[in-house]
């Protein structure tokens, strides 16, 4: 495609872009969408739409939240006007509309690689999202292992026997050792399995933890063997929990190494804070 064509198409893109009031959303109307990616008859065009939803409700977005149905009225000739329906569409549903559309037009296959390239935007953000909630659930499982270390000490006279009930409780949530788990996952034999587990796991072993101080405070358990049998009792019923939902914590694979992930969002961070957007561009 040649680079004139490149230019004229994205500023054609570009020129049909609205805004939400308020929230500030980008979207396209599917009626100038239509005749952007090189389509007549909206009978046509309208079964790629229809593919795209299809395409949105399988990839498990809420179809809602990127095709929203629309009247608008249209001038028909001699100072009248009439009312058609629209759709408003986001960048996401455009894309995927770009890529249930003919390849063989030019304008699709422009579209393909423009919504994409302004769709991956968005998937890097939800990324860095995700790693962030994986960060947080970890810090946030450390907090509530500490504070059921500190539990134990007060309750039984001392913490040494911490390790053993977190191992205890990782048996029951795994139906396997903390050993065979790390081996399994492949985890350094330095480094805590918790620092290579899924957010998910995280999260069910920071909810069995909070059960067991709840329950050792509340019922005064002060032996070893009493606090134990609370964490794998509640370890258990989380795990059973994560099974009928098809979830088996044992077959989940090994998420990125912990610290290479802080250190990544610390990076982009000094990136940001280093050179940050401006309004003023002016020296």
């Amino acid at each position: 495609m040649e680079h004139e064509t490149v230019l004229a198409l994205t500023d054609n893109f570009e020129a049909h872009a609205q805004k939400t009031e308020g929230k500030d959303v980008e979207f396209w109307l599917a009626r100038d969408l239509q005749h952007l990616l090189g389509y007549s008859e909206w009978r046509n065009f309208s079964v790629v739409i229809s593919k795209a939803m299809t395409s949105c409700e399988v990839s498990e977005h809420s179809i809602s939240d990127h095709f929203v149905d629309v009247n608008k009225m249209v001038d028909i000739g001699s100072g009248t006007q009439r009312k058609i329906d629209d759709i408003m569409l986001t960048r996401y549903a455009c894309y995927l509309i770009a890529q249930n559309g003919d390849p063989q037009k030019e304008q699709i296959a422009f579209a393909q690689t423009y919504f994409a390239v302004q769709t991956r935007k968005a998937e890097l953000i939800e990324q860095r999202l995700l790693e962030s909630e994986r960060v947080s659930a970890r810090h946030k499982l450390t907090k509530t292992e500490k504070e059921l270390s500190s539990i134990i000490y007060q309750q039984t006279g001392g913490n040494k026997n911490f390790g053993m009930i977190r191992s205890k409780g990782d048996q029951a949530l795994f139906g396997k050792s903390t050993q065979e788990m790390k081996s399994h996952w492949k985890v350094p034999a330095s480094r805590p399995l918790a620092d290579f587990a899924p957010t998910i796991i995280l999260k069910a072993k920071d909810f069995a933890t909070e059960i067991t101080i709840h329950n050792s405070r509340g019922n005064q358990l002060r032996t070893e063997a009493t606090i134990s049998n609370e964490h794998i009792t509640n370890n258990k019923a989380v795990r059973n929990t994560l099974l009928q939902r098809g979830i088996r914590p044992e077959k989940l694979p090994p998420a990125e190494d912990l610290k290479k992930v802080e250190r990544r969002l610390a990076s982009d961070d000094k990136k940001v804070l280093k050179k940050p957007d401006r309004l003023n561009t002016e020296d």
